[in-house]
């Protein structure tokens, strides 16, 4: 059976509203204040800034802890055709690696580099 791209949106959504509700009030109340966007992959505009064409996911802001120096409101990306390639089509493997790759985000947005990251199995 073909999975289009309108459901794994759908399966995406609903994993997103999974994680967010499982987060503690404190963290989940300065969620709300992210913009999450779901896209297929990288725009044109990203790719020139130099963002890999198969990255799965994307901060874009400054950490809350310097929320008051920033321009621009934070913002996490999830592409999902990378994602979904990256699940090799299976369902269960896309939300999990979608549940991954939104902790993973959501860890830049509280500051934790990639090191910081990878010792809480969110590579």
């Amino acid at each position: 059976m073909k999975i289009t791209a309108r459901r794994r949106n759908e399966w995406a959504g609903e994993e997103v509203d999974r994680v967010l509700r499982s987060l503690p009030a404190p963290l989940r109340a300065r969620t709300g204040e992210l913009e999450i966007v779901l896209q297929p992959a990288p725009t044109r505009a990203q790719l020139r800034d130099g963002v890999d064409p198969d990255l799965m996911g994307l901060f874009e802001g400054e950490p809350f802890a310097d929320e008051d120096q920033r321009l621009f409101p934070a913002r996490l990306f999830l592409f999902l055709e990378n994602i979904w390639d990256e699940a090799e089509g299976d369902a269960e493997t896309f939300r999990r690696e979608v549940r991954t790759t939104l902790l993973h985000e959501l860890g830049h947005y509280l500051g934790l580099e990639e090191s910081d990251l990878a010792l809480r199995d969110l590579e």
